[in-house]
């Protein structure tokens, strides 16, 4: 990251910006349609493009920097926009290794078009190894796509919907279609978005429910097919890697956010039994240093696996229990930073209007994004101790 400059791409008056809206957007549980407008206007869809495909050529290392300062003004502008640059860093995996599948998704970027991230099922754990819906093969090389994606940030907004499907009618064998669907589908009614997101935090997001009613993903715009389950295909690495990296981003965002509201918060409440400030009192600076030693090594561990994969190191089996590991460290340390910084606020808190108390309903999200602690935890003990045997 040498001569790397955050603010270049996230300029303090930006994120300033974002901060004020980020409050209305929670209360009023809307899309944050102009954060987006601003982050267009900025480059910022494009910071994984190539810069001679008009991007700011940045790598995940770059952009996990960047999430983490976008979380820590609005978390749910950045977990929405998450899932566009998911998309923009699979290209930039598969670029890196020559392949070109995804080079549409660059030139898109640049363009100002909007990705959304189809992947999760209801009810599906098998998440990228298997889908519940059903990709259809047409004559001319396209699919149609029949079936339902839930958690679907930037619902109002996409332009096209990345998603996957399971084939059954392939003559050799079941296959996985990876394609992109237009948002034009839904002039048809084959793409069917929901109202339906009403939740407890990260309301900015609108990650509603889309329902797919033969929706047609053009021949051109199919990516990849491969075979169910476990799967050295790049496109699996690219989603695993990118998606766990720019998540675990956000919510150490959400965390050192919590930390700094800590900190000027002991520094401004007095003490009545002894007349100091709180940042004074032993205990106090007992649990602020606690938060810091949990949120300390997540920035680095971040840029160091982000570099391993713009690098293309190679942790072979280990990829995956390392990508899952950040993830779930980060998600709970974050919980655990935001729980003490509202012990450190105290009551006020507690009241709606509070900073803190978004925060603390936003970061439980971090615990339902895959991998969740128990898929973490296997993929962890499969890669110490080997698979269960039969």
């Amino acid at each position: 990251m040498t001569g790397f400059d955050p603010a270049a791409h996230l300029s303090e008056k930006l994120l300033e910006r974002i901060r004020a809206r980020a409050a209305a957007h929670d209360r009023e549980n809307t899309f944050p349609a102009q954060d987006l407008a601003d982050l267009k206007d900025a480059g910022y869809l494009a910071i994984l493009v190539p810069t001679d495909l008009g991007g700011a050529g940045l790598g995940l290392a770059e952009a996990s920097v960047l999430q983490q300062r976008l979380a820590g003004a609005a978390p749910a502008t950045a977990l929405a926009i998450n899932m566009h640059l998911v998309w923009t860093g699979v290209a930039k995996v598969l670029a890196d290794r020559g392949i070109a599948d995804l080079r549409f998704v660059q030139e898109g970027a640049a363009a100002g078009e909007v990705f959304a991230f189809g992947i999760s099922e209801a009810g599906n754990d098998l998440v990228l190894f298997g889908s519940d819906t059903d990709a259809a093969a047409q004559p001319d090389g396209a699919y149609a796509f029949t079936g339902t994606k839930i958690f679907t940030s930037l619902a109002p907004v996409w332009t096209w919907i990345g998603l996957h499907g399971l084939d059954t009618t392939s003559p050799d064998a079941s296959k996985l279609v990876y394609a992109f669907v237009p948002r034009s589908e839904e002039d048809d009614g084959r793409v069917v978005t929901r109202d339906d997101w009403d939740t407890l935090g990260m309301r900015g997001t609108q990650s509603r429910t889309t329902e797919l009613h033969a929706a047609i993903a053009p021949a051109d715009r199919v990516v990849r097919r491969i075979d169910p389950g476990p799967s050295p295909d790049p496109i699996v690495f690219g989603i695993f890697s990118v998606f766990e990296v720019l998540l675990a981003s956000v919510y150490t965002g959400i965390a050192r956010r919590a930390l700094d509201l800590a900190v000027q918060t002991a520094a401004q409440r007095r003490s009545k039994k002894t007349g100091k400030a709180y940042s004074q009192d032993p205990d106090i600076r007992w649990r602020i240093a606690g938060m810091a030693l949990a949120y300390d090594p997540l920035p680095a561990e971040l840029a160091s696996i982000s570099r391993d994969v713009d690098g293309r190191a190679d942790h072979g089996t280990r990829w995956f229990s390392l990508l899952s590991g950040v993830k779930h460290r980060a998600v709970t340390m974050a919980k655990r930073v935001v729980d003490d910084a509202i012990l450190v606020a105290g009551g006020s808190s507690y009241f709606s209007s509070s900073e803190l108390g978004r925060l603390y309903r936003d970061v439980l999200a971090g615990q339902f994004h895959p991998s969740d602690p128990e898929s973490a935890h296997a993929t962890v003990a499969s890669a110490w101790l080997g698979p269960i045997e039969p």
